[in-house]
């Protein structure tokens, strides 16, 4: 069985930076896609970055291009998700997520796709 645990959440304030990491146990095959969600209090989860199992090709939410950054190892079975320049918009449970199953440039973006998640890490970003 498949456990990821996200780790590295906290408080930040309106443009800090915070690193969160995943890692996954149990996993015995290569995965296709891992992928980052986010879910803020009263709003549905939405996509934040997901990435292709070699690490060549990335994904991003349009409102985090250029400020996040995820990082993927299938060999280490982990992934990373660098934010930089934060806004208070960016606070809630950040899930990280892993899938076995090939992905379209489409499906990297929806949370239906993935087949294994993590419990979930709260980020708070507030002055």
């Amino acid at each position: 069985q498949v456990h990821l645990v996200e780790s590295g959440g906290g408080l930040v304030q309106p443009g800090d930076s915070l690193k969160l990491n995943c890692a996954a146990s149990g996993r015995t095959f290569r995965s296709a896609a891992m992928g980052w969600f986010r879910q803020a209090p009263g709003k549905e989860r939405e996509f934040v970055a997901a990435i292709r199992w070699d690490g060549r090709r990335s994904y991003y939410a349009d409102s985090v291009k250029g400020r996040f950054t995820i990082t993927g190892d299938n060999d280490k079975k982990m992934e990373e998700l660098q934010m930089n320049r934060m806004g208070p918009e960016e606070a809630g449970v950040y899930c990280c997520a892993d899938s076995a199953r090939r992905h379209n440039s489409g499906s990297y973006y929806s949370a239906i796709e993935y087949e294994y998640w993590g419990q979930g890490n709260q980020v708070t970003v507030s002055s």
